[in-house]
């Protein structure tokens, strides 16, 4: 039998990384005593809610978002447990079917099952009223779990191939911004709820959740204790067929992962015959050093882990706080230059992105015409993409508030603000480069170089500000003044003020750049 060996297998692993050092068992426990307290205060809270109103619809919404954090979990953390790499097994014989069944076996040992069992008796027990129900709900909490746990291993199989490659990693970098849009969406959820019939507000969502499995199975409880036992049959059989497609899905992606060839064997080959000429949207580049550069600038912010961290975060946060503070009831066109700073941050430190091949950029540039020319195509590889995003969002911003008067005004003092990050940041990499470090970790500055990267950021955010200050004071003064009518202005004047203030910073930090290389190459060349 293999189930008894995948468990102790699934044990052994989980002792012998404990083993490894103090510091990671010390982590380990200090999470298992955490995790144990709040499903120890999940389930009371859940068990209190028994009688409530609003019971089910809280506890059918609130499986429904533990078996989505069950399906994105493994994209993220992929490393988070090592049996999920089923393409260790390859080389054993054994058979798919066979293997699922003790793998899914495996899979229900360790904190996040502990939680997942916590929650799912909770919320049965909650909804529970009469002895059919009761036997209807040890039938919902086995459901409960095993479609998560399946879930979750159909979601890894599928996907092992990316998550252990470079692209992989990358993605589990973005964890970050994952957690961070999780957060804010949990704070705005826990806001709604906290007013008056604030669990009402879930109700059209438990509507749909309630025949989504796995959540349609809890409400199958609450069902059979109000007497419409057809209803409660469906919402089981569509959880039971659920569970069985998952299965089903998982054991072909598990035959075809074990049986395939890895996509590295063959990669060689592809790129030999790959064409060398520009194509798609890199056609439409500058000619010369302009386009190359930003070629080169886009391509890092596609592949380079790190910088599209920084990227994707810019984007989703400037994105993310609009809609919060809309949400939230406070909101203001003026929220969307968050998104224009947030990408204008970019321009920082554009040289230690390169870490130790900046020795090529290096020799290219012998004049600061050169300089200019590749911090020119860096500004404007950023500004291809701000340009029309800092737009969207601004529309974005005036469409929920329904306040398109400030559309003009926003968007200039959108680009203002950017033009002057860009020609900050522009000096800020001439004036105080440093290394980032180049292993998986999320440390963005080399150990010794912290002060260089906050002498760097939050003095340019500080010059930034103050050479925004012209189009804020001319803002502030239009409105003070009662002239509204000229208001559009700002907008106009803030894209040419953008071009003169980036143009202005460009200027004066090429010299710098062709006169520093060397420091420059030592300060990034650290990590």
């Amino acid at each position: 039998m293999l189930v008894p060996v995948f468990a102790a297998l699934k044990l052994s692993l989980l002792r012998n990384g404990l083993r490894q050092s103090s510091g990671r068992r010390a982590a380990y426990i200090a999470s298992v005593v955490l995790v144990g307290l709040f499903a120890v205060l999940q389930l009371l809270g859940l068990i209190a809610l028994r009688g409530h109103e609003h019971a089910a619809t809280l506890v059918v919404t609130l499986t429904g978002v533990l078996a989505l954090g069950w399906a994105v979990m493994p994209l993220f953390f992929p490393g988070g447990d090592e049996t999920l790499d089923a393409t260790r097994l390859v080389m054993l014989p054994l058979r798919p079917r066979t293997l699922i069944v003790a793998l899914l076996t495996s899979s229900l040992i360790g904190i996040g099952p502990l939680f997942t069992l916590a929650l799912a008796v909770g919320s049965v027990v909650a909804v529970a009223h009469g002895a059919a129900a009761a036997v209807v709900a040890v039938l919902a909490v086995l459901l409960t779990m095993l479609v998560c746990v399946a879930l979750a291993r159909m979601v890894a199989t599928a996907n092992i191939r990316l998550l252990t490659s470079r692209k992989g990693r990358d993605l589990a970098l973005l964890s970050g911004l994952f957690i961070a849009v999780g957060a804010q969406a949990v704070n705005l959820g826990t806001q709604k709820l906290s007013d008056a019939g604030g669990l009402g507000a879930l109700e059209p969502a438990a509507d749909v959740l309630r025949w989504v499995p796995p959540a349609a199975a809890v409400d199958a409880v609450w069902s059979v204790g109000d007497g419409s036992y057809g209803t409660a049959a469906a919402q089981l059989g569509l959880t039971v067929a659920a569970l069985v497609g998952i299965l089903w899905f998982w054991q072909r992606s598990l035959s075809t992962l074990m049986t395939s060839p890895d996509s590295s064997t063959i990669q060689v080959a592809r790129e030999r015959t790959r064409p060398t000429d520009a194509r798609g949207p890199a056609r439409w580049l500058p000619a010369g050093r302009t386009g190359t550069v930003m070629l080169r600038t886009l391509r890092y912010a596609w592949r380079d882990p790190k910088t599209k961290a920084g990227w994707a975060t810019a984007l989703g946060i400037g994105l993310l706080l609009p809609v919060v503070m809309v949400a939230q009831g406070d909101g203001s066109v003026y929220s969307a230059c968050w998104a224009a700073g947030l990408l204008g941050m970019q321009m920082y430190n554009q040289f230690g992105q390169d870490s130790s091949a900046f020795w090529m950029v290096a020799q290219t540039i012998g004049t600061p015409r050169d300089a200019y020319l590749e911090l020119r195509g860096r500004a404007l590889a950023l500004v291809l993409v701000a340009l029309p995003y800092v737009t969207l969002v601004v529309i974005g911003a005036a469409a929920l508030l329904g306040d398109w008067a400030a559309f003009p005004e926003t968007l200039g003092l959108s680009l203002a603000l950017l033009g002057a990050l860009l020609a900050t940041g522009a000096l800020a990499s001439a004036r105080y480069p440093y290394s980032i470090p180049q292993d998986s970790g999320y440390k963005n500055v080399v150990p010794g170089q912290a002060g260089l990267a906050w002498i760097s950021i939050l003095g340019g955010m500080l010059v930034g500000a103050l050479l925004c200050a012209p189009i804020l004071g001319l803002t502030i003064w239009l409105h003070v003044a009662d002239h509204h009518g000229l208001l559009w202005l700002i907008l106009p004047i803030g894209a040419a003020y953008a071009y003169a203030v980036t143009h202005l910073g460009l200027r004066l930090a090429a010299p710098r750049t062709a006169d520093r290389l060397p420091e420059i190459l030592t300060a990034v060349s650290k990590g």
